[in-house]
């Protein structure tokens, strides 16, 4: 079947742009449509709705085509020749004046690990490690605590073991909706085979359904309701002790600690019922095995670093870490934010996570790229949009659109508006892409070949189905041009392999691994080089640290940035089934974009009561940082005192809302915690 644009596509496996499963989809001729292949982790060929409509993005009528230039404060078209000459100068003017720390560089866990390394290696070439990716705004304060107590910063298990698990902790997620793949394919088996779920969330949802026990936390309280089921576990016996005895330290300092916790104070504080937290917190320790999977919900907080610590405890205590069907697993959100951070798209670690002030990573990243990178860390995402204007004058942003995604987006788009330059790199006239100077116009999943590194450390094989349209680019190419133009490095490569075969040789956790050995399956890191196959279950003799034993740790409350008062409810933020980070991909799908309302605003019956607000109504939504107008969704859902709404509109754009106080480690914005009033919208408001 022709696409209405009538462009043409040959089927070739390929990987699901949406969400970090990592579901093997290609172009089906009959239909039109993507369908799904028996890939390495939707074994059975199966694809969730986004994945279905995954073509509707790639021949949309609004794709960029032509690069565009800014003249008159208007983008114009514009030659490759002319576009790439603005951005050489832009950059050159930039570091003659103000040096290399005035470049930012915003990478992209929609685009694969090749091109993330050779953004981030460009970034290096330039001097500066100012180079991020939007894995800062969902798990970084995740990363931050397991790469410290543990030594990696990932899933500790695989999604087949986990099949095995007898109790599952989903913390702060919703899988159910966010990884469909993996809630029906890992979790529902392992629920039916006995395993007991206990959900952590504000809100009942989908996940909930199939829960034996929820705790609907209250947003922002995730440490003190951790904190009282460590205390329920070693109050009633439920630790193990020999796991304790050879694996752990601090023990003795954390059982005063939690012999300190009344778990029923506790309780309230974290807003949940003290009897429910016992039985929980019994059927996660009293499991033989007991995989925790943590979510957003966990970490983006202003004290998400904290939180993730806290919950390592609860994993050490009951000694379900290094053995199959338990461990601690984060759910990536994007297809490739794993990949994005392993290959170095991060401002304080070279690729392998090897930290930037290590001289010998240094120098054995400079044997092979040939110049030293720079050894002081640079700023985080945003950190960087702080100081557009400031210290900093020119940015790339690939493949994102930080003015829906980043936090406090009025101020946002007052940074932005300081930038001397401003390059974006994208498929689509996006809002951050219409406040560009430059435009570069460049490639959609399905045009695409090279790697990406899905939840649970599997690498995979992307392949094109079909070349971009008009003058667009692949942003591999694109990205090499550049690279020669702004450097007098080659950017020389023959494809994404060749820049793989690099990468692995700058990157021990991928060291092992091949196009060929990958295929059309997988290869999981660590893959040391010498090895037949990647570690699948991680710290079983010794953490990827290489102690032998980690430290519990005493974790105190810190309460949220946004105070709140009676006139006050908490705003939380989330995804649907239907749409993928800010949904400058997804909203333009016609299957997708008429499934559900854009601006709907969750809040209790009893809330929305106190207010007079009816089911329906138009409702002002307000803090401090600004306004919106939604429609109230009434629902017993969501705990009282919170509201609930999704981030993939541009209108309502509901990160206008959400705060820009940072964790003091990782550096995460808090999304899930802001103070908003709600009232009828003809009482006033936006």
């Amino acid at each position: 079947m022709e696409r209405p644009s009538g462009r043409t596509f040959t089927p070739r496996e390929s990987v699901c742009p949406f969400c970090g499963v990592g579901c093997g989809v290609q172009y089906d001729p009959a239909t039109g449509a993507a369908r799904g292949w028996r890939g390495p982790v939707n074994t059975r060929g199966e694809v969730c709705p986004k994945g279905v409509a995954a073509f509707d993005v790639v021949d949309h009528e609004e794709r960029l085509t032509r690069p565009l230039v800014r003249e008159d404060d208007e983008l114009v078209p514009a030659t490759w020749e002319a576009a790439l000459d603005r951005v050489a100068t832009a950059f050159a003017d930039a570091l003659a004046v103000h040096g290399p720390e005035s470049l930012a560089f915003f990478a992209s866990s929609n685009c694969t690990n090749e091109e993330n390394y050779l953004l981030a290696k460009l970034a290096r070439a330039l001097g500066t490690n100012t180079v991020d990716n939007c894995a800062r705004l969902c798990h970084s304060s995740t990363v931050a605590a397991m790469r410290e107590r543990f030594g990696a910063g990932a899933m500790t298990n695989t999604l087949v073991d986990i099949r095995e698990t007898d109790a599952l902790l989903v913390w702060g997620a919703n899988p159910a909706v966010n990884h469909p793949i993996i809630f029906r394919s890992y979790l529902l088996p392992a629920i039916r085979d006995g395993a007991t779920l206990i959900h952590v969330d504000p809100r009942e949802t989908e996940t909930t359904r199939v829960a034996t026990h929820h705790l609907p936390v209250r947003p922002g309280y995730d440490i003190p309701l951790t904190n009282a089921m460590a205390a329920v576990v070693v109050e009633e016996g439920l630790t193990d002790e020999t796991f304790l005895a050879d694996r752990v330290s601090n023990v003795e300092a954390f059982r005063a600690f939690a012999e300190g916790v009344d778990v029923a104070a506790t309780a309230e504080l974290a807003g949940v019922d003290p009897d429910t937290l016992r039985e929980a917190a019994r059927a996660y320790a009293g499991a033989d095995r007991a995989a925790m999977l943590t979510g957003m919900g966990t970490s983006q907080h202003h004290c998400g670093t904290d939180t993730v610590h806290a919950l390592l405890n609860l994993a050490l205590l009951t000694g379900n870490v290094g053995k199959r069907g338990a461990g601690v697993n984060p759910l990536r959100g994007q297809n490739n934010v794993q990949g994005a951070g392993d290959v170095g798209a991060l401002p304080d670690v070279l690729p392998g996570y090897r930290r930037v002030t290590d001289p010998d990573a240094r120098r054995e990243v400079a044997a092979v790229w040939g110049f030293d990178p720079p050894a002081e860390p640079g700023l985080t995402e945003v950190e960087a949009t702080h100081e557009f204007g400031e210290s900093v004058h020119v940015a790339y942003v690939l493949g994102e659109n930080p003015l829906v995604t980043e936090p406090n987006a009025d101020r946002v788009r007052e940074q932005f508006a300081r930038l001397d330059c401003l390059v974006v790199q994208d498929l689509f006239l996006t809002e951050t892409a219409r406040v560009a100077d430059v435009v570069l116009p460049g490639s959609a999943w399905a045009e695409r070949g090279g790697t990406v590194t899905n939840t649970d450390r599997q690498v995979l094989r992307m392949r094109p189905n079909g070349d971009p349209p008009g003058d667009a680019r692949r942003d591999l190419d694109i990205l090499c041009a550049v690279g020669r133009r702004l450097t007098d490095l080659p950017f020389d490569y023959d494809g994404p392999e060749a820049v793989f075969e690099e990468l692995r040789r700058v990157t021990p956790l991928y060291a092992g691994m091949s196009y060929d050995g990958i295929g059309t399956g997988s290869q999981r890191w660590p893959f040391p080089e010498g090895t037949s196959e990647g570690l699948a279950v991680l710290h079983r003799d010794r953490f990827a640290s290489g102690r032998r034993r980690a430290d519990l740790r005493i974790v105190d409350h810190v309460d949220p940035a946004d105070g709140v008062d009676d006139d006050h409810l908490v705003l939380t933020t989330g995804r649907v089934l239907e749409h993928f980070n800010s949904g400058a991909l997804t909203r333009r799908s016609g299957i997708l974009v008429r499934l559900r309302p854009a601006d709907a605003l969750q809040i209790h019956p009893d809330d929305a009561a106190d207010r007079g607000i009816a089911d329906g109504d138009r409702v002002a939504v307000e803090s401090a940082r600004g306004a919106v107008t939604a429609t109230a969704d009434l629902t017993p859902a969501i705990r009282r005192g919170t509201v609930f709404s999704t981030f993939h509109f541009a209108d309502p754009l509901v990160n206008r809302l959400t705060g820009d106080a940072l964790d003091p480690v990782s550096r995460i914005p808090e999304y899930k915690h802001s103070a908003v009033r709600v009232a009828p919208a003809d009482e006033g408001g936006p």
